[in-house]
């Protein structure tokens, strides 16, 4: 991805998660990103488009602490795992995370945007049930299995990144707990 692309959609991730949809538009971002009128616009021609760029940088860096994370050699590790970056979500990526949520209210309205952040879903729970099937040495356990998992880690971050505070042993035995189901289902 070109500079001043990353530049705009991080600006844009920002000011969304910071100040909301309305408070999204080409021109705010131009002007946060101190860039000269109608360079956003020249990578996002529709309001949309600029949305679908947002969930893709959100995926993008995602899937960079994704890679970044040590890879689980068991359950409990699984947890910590998990546990970091639910706790990382709620605290110093909190604008990130209202920006997913902002786009989810977007996504209501414009079904390209709800594909993108559907897409981004799935790829998720992929990632997390081949961690949970090397993390518990079984193989088979199904992505269906894990959408629970996938849904708790988003549900708790949203509620968290409006309401605050992060309890760790209540966050930690409900994700064991979780996992455990998830190691169960056939």
């Amino acid at each position: 991805m070109t500079g001043k692309r990353t530049l705009v959609l991080d600006t844009a991730l920002r000011l969304l998660g910071e100040r909301g949809p309305r408070a999204l538009t080409h021109r705010a971002v131009d002007e946060a990103a101190d860039l000269p009128p109608g360079s956003t616009s020249n990578y996002f021609r529709t309001r949309a488009a600029l949305l679908i760029g947002i969930t893709g940088r959100l995926e993008e860096r995602d899937h960079a602490a994704w890679d970044r994370a040590p890879t689980p050699r068991d359950p409990a590790e699984l947890v910590e795992v998990l546990g970091a970056v639910l706790h990382h979500a709620v605290t110093a990526d909190e604008p990130a995370t209202l920006a997913r949520y902002a786009l989810m209210l977007e996504a209501r309205d414009l079904p390209e945007v709800r594909e993108a952040l559907r897409a981004g879903h799935f790829r998720l729970t992929t990632w997390l049930t081949g961690h949970l099937r090397a993390a518990t040495g079984d193989p088979a356990i199904p992505e269906s299995a894990v959408r629970p998992l996938v849904d708790y880690l988003d549900g708790f971050a949203l509620h968290h990144a409006l309401v605050g505070g992060f309890d760790t042993a209540t966050v930690t035995a409900t994700l064991r707990t979780l996992i455990t189901a998830a190691k169960r289902a056939d």
